[in-house]
C-alpha cells in the first residue's frame, strides 16, 4: 500500500512533490508515468502519440495498480482520474489533491513534452479541470494548494497530513 498518491492537473507539482515527501519519510517515489515507460519502452508522450489515449488510459491503470504495492509515494498522471478502474483504486488510498491557480499551472507546463494539452495550453487546461474536478474532490481525502515554491508545498502537505492524522 503506499503511503501516499498524489492527483492533480499538469504542472501542479506531482512528481516534485512525490520526491521531496519521500526524502523527508525516507521511502521511494513513484511516478506512474515512469512506470509506463519502462513497460513500453518509450515515454508516455510519445506512447500516447502513437497509440491513442484510450490504450494510454489501459496502461496508466496497471502502473497504477503496481505503483500502489509499493511503500512509495505516488505521483499519477494529471489525466488518472477520467477512468473508474482508477478512481476506485485512489479511494481505497490516502490520495491528495494537489491544486493551484491556472496561472501558475501555466508558467510551470511551458517545457516539456504534452501531448494532451495541445497548442493552447490555457484552453486546454481550463478544459481539464472542468472535467476532471468533481472527480479529484471524489477520489482524494486531502486537497492543499501548491502555489508557491516546492518547500512551501511540502510544508502545507505535512501540516495537512499532520492535522488529520490520529
Amino acid at each position: 500500500m503506499a503511503r501516499l498518491v498524489l492527483v492533480g492537473l499538469p504542472g501542479v507539482g506531482k512528481t516534485t512533490l512525490a520526491s521531496a515527501l519521500a526524502a523527508h519519510w525516507g521511502c521511494d517515489a513513484l511516478d506512474t508515468d515512469d512506470v509506463i515507460a519502462e513497460s513500453t519502452g518509450m515515454s508516455t508522450a510519445r506512447y500516447l502519440r502513437e497509440q491513442g489515449e484510450a490504450a494510454f488510459r489501459q496502461r496508466e491503470i496497471e502502473a497504477l495498480r503496481r505503483a500502489l504495492e509499493s511503500d512509495a509515494v505516488v505521483a499519477t498522471g494529471a489525466g488518472v482520474v477520467t477512468t473508474r478502474a482508477a478512481r476506485e483504486l485512489l479511494e481505497r488510498e490516502v490520495t491528495l489533491w494537489l491544486d493551484c491557480d491556472d496561472e501558475t499551472l501555466l508558467s510551470r507546463v511551458r517545457e516539456g513534452d504534452r501531448p494532451l494539452l495541445g497548442d493552447d495550453h490555457r484552453h486546454a487546461l481550463g478544459v481539464m479541470r472542468t472535467q476532471r474536478e468533481a472527480w479529484y474532490r471524489s477520489s482524494a481525502r486531502l486537497r492543499v494548494d501548491a502555489s508557491g515554491t516546492a518547500d512551501e508545498v511540502l510544508g502545507r502537505v505535512l501540516q495537512e497530513i499532520e492535522r488529520v492524522s490520529p
